[in-house]
């Protein structure tokens, strides 16, 4: 039973560290007024990074052992511990899926940043493809991302008009 102690307090440990990560990932993310659509999909990416590393530690063999220990002594903490490697899972998918569509953005972002003004020809693509993320993707078709989303475009549009007007 000390073991299982020492076990079960490492478990809620991690379960608050876990957590602290979860709260975060969460929170509104504050962003410079002319922030481009490219900065969209580094957000994803570094967050698919770092649900990743941390699916990986979760699923290291001493976390397993110690998992494996716990459940052997019926532990009440892994309820807990279930419920967060559940919401890790969900949150690692969500990114990498995000990533995946945002990627199908990708080939606008240059075109657009560095068309002239007159940069009609990419915005039917863009749209087209914009709305298919927004019809299948399980996790980014929200108003809050796609809103984000478009802001970001918008931004660009802009940023590309104020080097046009400048250079001119």
């Amino acid at each position: 039973t000390e073991v299982t102690e020492k076990l079960e307090e490492v478990v809620m440990i991690w379960t608050k560290q876990i957590r602290q990560v979860l709260v975060e990932s969460e929170q509104i993310r504050r962003e410079a007024d002319d922030v481009g659509p490219s900065a969209e999909l580094e957000h994803w990416k570094s967050r698919m990074s770092s649900f990743n590393s941390l699916l990986d530690e979760i699923k290291s063999s001493r976390v397993k052992k110690i998992i494996s220990i716990l459940q052997a002594a019926r532990s009440k903490t892994l309820k807990q511990w279930k419920e967060l490697d559940g919401s890790i899972t969900i949150a690692a998918n969500e990114a990498k899926d995000n990533v995946r569509y945002l990627y199908t953005l990708d080939k606008f972002f240059g075109p657009l940043a560095n068309a002239s003004p007159v940069m009609m020809e990419h915005i039917p693509s863009l749209m087209s493809t914009v709305f298919m993320i927004y019809y299948t993707s399980p996790y980014y078709n929200t108003s809050e991302h796609m809103t984000s989303l478009f802001l970001k475009i918008t931004n660009q549009m802009i940023n590309t008009c104020k080097t046009y007007l400048c250079e001119g």
